[in-house]
């Protein structure tokens, strides 16, 4: 096949390039702006475009596939031109099911827990040498690649974002995939800008269960009250599977899991995660995998990319970097944290950076969100409130939404990062909450001054 790329450079886009060009297909791309790791991975590979912008000429009629990235506008000229000549156009969700509609399609689905569910089963699979096909939204060790596509694997293993598909397409990208096996983690009120209210967000994981195909199976989160709802009314899938959380205990900072075969050391921790493990473990188990050969595997389980994902440690000091930012994902991590090192102070840290979080009145949702730290922080960008065309956040308004006695708010990249280097981390556990970079810190920095 002959397939562009209408942004090209997107962390998704960029796999599913680089995916499709080691399957042996003819791949280009656009793109307007285009930043690491991305840049360097499709240069690596030939793919990376010459200039950057949108060219109407690279649009052909001997293209087999134009794919089309969120980042690209509806009035792109590329677009424009490709609907023009009659091209056939592919959000990349609608890419992946066209890819995998003759597969076993298992698709991990819910607010938070996703990516972590879908990379602890790729790494249980890959353990025990059973390939797959995939799409999971994290680099995980092991893997070259967030995309692997192939003509002979039976199984594709999807992580289900609830997000809009493309510019063009409306739909959250979960509910194109029509699943055989799926995964419901838990359901909390996200992307306020796309599903204004909770209850309309709450209708896309009913319409995601509504898409399985009949005989389908469902396995879900029964901690979580309205995945439960959402899972009992749903007549599609035929078996039905509820999970917990595994019994489980902490000695001397690390986690044990308690299993039939006896108590086990694993590589992660937190309630949340091993709520996760139990998620995962159920699908693995209608992939093939046994239930000991799970915990075999999982017990060397590290994480996924920015989850929990530990950037320096000493006898004293460890910090974590977390994709945290919605509520229910703040509060899980910083409780996991603590839990972990409950005699060592708690220093967390969180960025404001989506349009949910920087939303004045959805602030209200991080009420106690940090209660578990010793000392918090937030930093957000006025730049960023302007930029994404929201009403003005103040310092006040950080302060009534958290409440917590002991926060400290910056929103000067600078003063922030001095605050950081004036601490004594000794005895100290500091957790850096974010899905951006706090203005561009450098972590290399934040290693040097613990180590």
């Amino acid at each position: 096949m002959r397939v562009h790329f209408i942004a090209i450079g997107g962390s998704a886009m960029h796999n599913l390039a680089l995916a499709l060009h080691h399957k042996g297909d003819t791949v280009s791309g656009s793109d307007d702006a285009i930043f690491e790791p991305s840049k360097s991975r499709l240069d690596k590979y030939g793919l990376l475009p010459q200039e950057m912008g949108w060219f109407s000429n690279v649009i052909t009629k001997d293209l087999d596939a134009v794919i089309l990235g969120m980042h690209a506008k509806p009035d792109n000229p590329e677009l424009l031109k490709a609907q023009e000549l009659g091209l056939k156009i592919y959000s990349y969700p609608e890419f992946l099911y066209e890819h995998s509609k003759e597969k076993t399609r298992v698709v991990i689905g819910g607010s938070h827990g996703k990516t972590t569910i879908t990379s602890m089963i790729l790494h249980v699979l890959h353990y025990h040498h059973k390939e797959v096909d995939f799409m999971v939204g994290a680099q995980l060790e092991g893997f070259e690649t967030m995309v692997h596509l192939t003509s002979k694997n039976d199984f594709m293993l999807l992580e289900g974002d609830e997000y809009l598909s493309s510019p063009i397409d409306r739909r959250p990208k979960f509910h194109l995939y029509k699943a055989n096996i799926a995964l419901l983690s838990g359901i909390a009120w996200d992307h306020i800008n796309v599903f204004p209210t909770f209850e309309n967000y709450k209708e896309q994981f009913q319409i995601f269960v509504d898409t399985m195909v009949n005989g389908s199976i469902l396995v879900y989160n029964e901690e979580d009250s309205v995945v439960t709802e959402v899972a009992e009314s749903a007549t599609k899938p035929t078996r039905k599977h509820a999970y917990q959380t595994p019994e489980y205990f902490i000695e001397d900072g690390e986690t044990y899991l308690v299993t039939p075969e006896g108590d086990m050391p694993i590589e992660i921790f937190g309630k949340h995660n091993l709520n996760n493990l139990a998620g995962a473990k159920w699908v693995c188990q209608h992939m093939g995998v046994d239930e000991d050969e799970f915990y075999e595997a999982i017990s060397t389980f590290k994480g996924a990319s920015k989850r929990l994902e530990k950037i320096v440690e000493t006898n004293t000091t460890t910090v974590y970097k977390d994709f945290a930012h919605s509520p229910s994902k703040v509060v899980a991590t910083t409780k996991a944290v603590k839990e972990q090192f409950p005699q060592r102070k708690l220093i967390a840290c969180l960025e404001l950076h989506t349009y949910s979080s920087l939303n004045a009145e959805f602030l209200k949702h991080y009420k106690d969100t940090l209660d578990k730290a010793d000392e918090a922080v937030v930093f957000y960008s006025p730049e960023a409130v302007a930029i994404k065309k929201l009403e003005n956040v103040e310092e006040e308004d950080i302060k009534e939404a958290f409440q917590h006695s002991n926060l400290k708010i910056y929103t000067n990249p600078q003063l922030f990062q001095e605050y950081l280097k004036t601490q004594n981390f000794d005895n100290s556990t500091l957790l850096l909450m974010s899905s951006g970079n706090y203005g561009g810190l450098d972590l290399d920095t934040i290693s040097e001054l613990i180590s």
